[in-house]
């Protein structure tokens, strides 16, 4: 695979901890980002005597590539991951550093993050994460011109958004875009019903008891929420055949072809890009509503909480401090600072004052808020359970969205995984 910026081979054939010219091997996902991981290692530098070399890897290839490269005389010293299941497996080989010892000698680092997002890194309560990436929670977005167009408001209840779908269905819209090409985007309804439904426990559960405890009354609730949706019409007839990655569902939405999306928070960078004068000026937001009956905090949210750095436990000495030491910088405020100017919010807990540097403050702040009060942040499912999860998890939720499987058998699909 070919690697842009410090090619894999000069990762040292020494490993962690001992590669040929002493340097820390920092692996990033490499996206519109990782500018800002560049010039963290660029302020890095300038203060130590061990010296950071980022290693930039395509995002197509990136899990791959760290999977078969951990273990490896060519593993990274630090590396960018989603926590959850995408580092599980490591843990329970005794591959990551636990940050835990770190934080309890530096309480300011454990204060300088929003708990819940810090905990959701978390593997059976032990940190192997620092959040180095902005916040990605899902959020309930509405098109500003449909909905004037309508004389409608954005939902505040349940019994609201159901009124919404007919209310659009009848002016010839779409209420809800979806991309049913790409399950996962069909799965952040199924979180959030859940959620709402049973509370952040219920996938806690799952996550501690295995898959036999997908038989709980929320999820079964959920699965009948989305088939009642569907069959209300909720995404429209042609939802099987669009999709995300090629901005087919965002582009109806900004087109007013769709009066609402639930999408993580990115949707506004994606609009920005791609139809900027919508972004401006017609995108709104609002948060998920509570649902009748529903025993979890409508304040929580589920999505990706940020990504974060850990480190290899084959580093040590002052190679360890060294990485140490590397990770606090994503603490700092000039590190906020930089993902501000990248048009990102930034995961520390004293970020509210530097939000007004952000290119829209209004959103920024809604963003910020929602996550800060959030009692619990879900990691989406499919970043939160094993690898080898998500095929059968995607399978069973498109076929739930598609009409293939009832409530009933999207439960028994689950617990069969």
């Amino acid at each position: 695979m070919l690697l842009v910026g410090t090619a894999l081979a000069g990762c040292g054939s020494g490993g962690p901890g001992g590669s040929d010219d002493g340097s820390l091997d920092v692996w990033v996902y490499q996206d519109a980002s990782t500018k800002v991981q560049r010039e963290v290692v660029e302020r890095f530098n300038k203060t130590s005597d061990i010296k950071a070399k980022l290693t930039q890897v395509p995002g197509e290839g990136y899990s791959d590539k760290m999977r078969t490269s951990m273990g490896t005389p060519n593993a990274p010293d630090v590396f960018f991951n989603w926590g959850g299941g995408s580092i599980d497996d490591f843990v329970k080989k005794d591959m990551l550093l636990d940050l835990d010892q770190a934080m309890a000698k530096d309480a300011e680092l454990k204060k300088a993050f929003i708990p819940t997002i810090l905990d959701a890194g978390a593997i059976d309560g032990k940190h192997y994460g620092i959040p180095m990436r902005g916040m990605q929670p899902v959020i309930l977005f509405y098109n500003k011109n449909v909905f004037e167009d309508a004389g409608a408001e954005p939902p505040k209840s349940w019994d609201d958004l159901l009124k919404l779908i007919d209310t659009f269905k009848g002016a010839g819209v779409t209420p809800f875009a979806l991309a049913g090409t790409d399950a996962w985007t069909e799965l952040m309804w199924v979180e959030s019903l859940v959620d709402r439904y049973g509370g952040a426990g219920v996938f806690r559960k799952i996550q501690s008891q295995g898959m036999a405890a997908w038989d709980d009354p929320a999820v079964l609730k959920a699965a009948q929420t989305v088939k009642s949706l569907v069959d209300r019409g909720a995404f429209g007839k042609n939802y099987k055949s669009v999709n995300y990655t090629a901005d087919g569902a965002s582009t109806l939405f900004a087109k007013g072809k769709a009066a609402m999306h639930l999408m993580g928070s990115w949707e506004y960078a994606n609009q920005k890009a791609n139809q900027p004068a919508f972004a401006k000026s017609g995108l709104g937001w609002t948060t998920f509503p509570a649902v009748p009956g529903g025993s979890g905090d409508p304040k929580s949210v589920v999505g990706n909480p940020t990504n974060y750095w850990s480190i290899n436990a084959k580093v040590e000495g002052d190679k360890q401090k060294a990485a140490l030491e590397f990770v606090k910088f994503a603490a700092d405020q000039d590190y906020a600072k930089d993902l501000i100017a990248n048009g990102d919010v930034p995961t520390t807990s004293n970020a509210t004052s530097l939000l007004t540097a952000h290119e829209n403050p209004e959103y920024a702040r809604f963003q910020y808020d929602l996550v800060k009060q959030a009692p619990d942040f879900t990691l989406s499912w499919d970043q939160a359970l094993p690898p080898k999860y998500t095929p059968p998890l995607h399978t069973a939720v498109q076929k739930l969205f598609n009409g293939q499987l009832s409530p009933a058998g999207f439960i028994d699909a689950l617990k069969g995984m």
